[in-house]
């Protein structure tokens, strides 16, 4: 009982240390810095299906769990969790970021990835209000698309080589399998969040909201930030287009299943930026 436990809020230590304690645990389900060094090798160990699993609706479930209870249980410590929030979201963007640059697997690359978003996730949390709700549903929903499509490709691809994907396998991927390229190069624009594609209207909300809430400066290094992820994405197109290899990954075809998902992913990412009614009616 939300309401109940609000009326008992006073920020007293315990009540601070509780805070703390709160943060660690929904942290940890969520990925953020410091709490995130599970991460990379979970995604990494575990089958493909379930890290996909973890990074999209584990995260999505967890971030809204985290801000409906900061905002109707703790609002009267909404000073202390702003700070708290603040530091994790500069920290889990940033050292992502940096971190995902040195990955040559492409399930810890997409695990630093997750936790990098996640960051921007935290935006939209820190916002608060309405605004920031509705930059949060929306940012959970595209996003969903555009990671599960890179990890079905993933998946696609080690079924087909029966073995563990890096970024030197995908070397000159589009002469053999250019529709799985092209899938997975919007799929990672989306997530760099490049124009026209969901991801870039995902992002500009999430900014708008905490921009709104008074936090520029925090919207000004994820912003410096995301010309960092769009350097580590492109390292991926890179080595599908450019990168030369003399014994690229042999062309095969999915499953009919697969195909039914890739163009489900590949309809999110095109259009729920383009129509502006999906918005809409997650803001009313």
């Amino acid at each position: 009982y939300f309401e109940d436990m609000a009326a008992g809020v006073n920020g007293s230590p315990l009540q601070i240390f509780a805070l703390v304690l709160f943060f660690a645990g929904m942290g940890f389900k969520i990925s953020l810095v410091p709490f995130h060094l599970w991460t990379a090798d979970t995604y990494q160990g575990a089958p493909t299906v379930v890290s996909s699993y973890l990074s999209v609706i584990s995260k999505g479930a967890a971030s809204f769990a985290l801000m409906t209870i900061l905002i109707k249980v703790f609002a009267p410590m909404v000073e202390h969790w702003q700070i708290m929030l603040y530091i994790l979201t500069v920290a889990s963007i940033t050292i992502a970021n940096l971190f995902a640059i040195r990955q040559t697997d492409l399930k810890r690359f997409m695990a630093y990835s997750s936790i990098s978003q996640a960051g921007y996730i935290m935006l939209a949390v820190i916002g608060g209000a309405a605004d920031g709700m509705s930059a949060l549903v929306f940012y959970v929903l595209v996003y969903i698309f555009a990671n599960l499509a890179v990890f079905g490709i993933i998946e696609t691809l080690e079924h087909h080589t029966r073995s563990s994907v890096s970024r030197d396998d995908c070397n000159a991927l589009y002469k053999t399998n250019p529709r799985l390229t092209l899938l997975m190069t919007l799929a990672l624009f989306s997530l760099a969040g490049i124009p026209p594609f969901a991801g870039f209207f995902s992002k500009f909300f999430v900014f708008m909201s905490a921009f709104k809430a008074g936090f520029w400066v925090l919207v000004f290094i994820a912003l410096l930030n995301t010309v960092i992820s769009l350097y580590y994405y492109l390292l991926i197109v890179k080595a599908m287009y450019i990168t030369p290899n003399e014994n690229p990954i042999k062309t095969f075809n999915s499953s009919k299943y697969s195909r039914i998902s890739f163009i489900v992913c590949l309809a999110g990412i095109l259009l729920l930026g383009i129509c502006s009614f999906v918005f809409e009616e997650i803001d009313k």
